[in-house]
């Protein structure tokens, strides 16, 4: 795993975050605090839906549920900016902010292009018909080290230029 690379270290993501929200609470950070308890919420929620009360959750759980999180709030800051609500659009992208830090580094799209390029050779990829192929190539690649829409536009993109 990318984050921890360490067996020593699995399954510390859970306890980092519970750390930050005493160091948000000691420093009086109520937009931290508030958001950290609320992914502490879906964790355990999610503890309970899998019944993994007994055992640690896992990193990958972990980073998959705040993907999620990540994701439901840019939505929402998409339907704000809609409604003409800025103020709510900004408190959802300090959230993210805050929720962010506790994923894996994302692939640049410079990186990104290269790892498509590359697997374009590896793979023999003559057109445009072998794109499922090489989305899930490059995706296994990734695993949620990049945006699934962005890696989409770049395997278009590079499937269109003439080889």
């Amino acid at each position: 795993m990318l984050l921890f690379p360490d067996d020593r270290f699995k399954d510390m993501l859970k306890e980092k975050i519970e750390d930050d929200l005493k160091k948000a609470l000691k420093e009086g950070d109520s937009l931290k605090r508030d958001v950290l308890r609320y992914l502490l919420t879906v964790i355990k929620n999610f503890q309970i839906e899998t019944r993994a009360k007994e055992k640690k959750v896992e990193d990958e759980d972990v980073i998959k549920l705040i993907r999620r999180q990540v994701k439901q709030r840019r939505e929402a800051i998409s339907q704000y900016r809609q409604g003409n609500r800025q103020d709510l659009a900004q408190k959802e992208e300090k959230e993210i902010s805050i929720v962010e830090k506790y994923l894996p580094a994302q692939f640049s799209e410079e990186d990104l292009r290269e790892l498509v390029k590359k697997k374009i050779k590896e793979a023999e990829i003559q057109d445009r018909s072998d794109f499922g192929k090489l989305m899930g190539i490059v995706m296994r690649e990734v695993k949620g080290q990049a945006d699934g829409n962005l890696v989409r536009k770049i395997v278009e993109e590079e499937l269109a230029r003439p080889s």
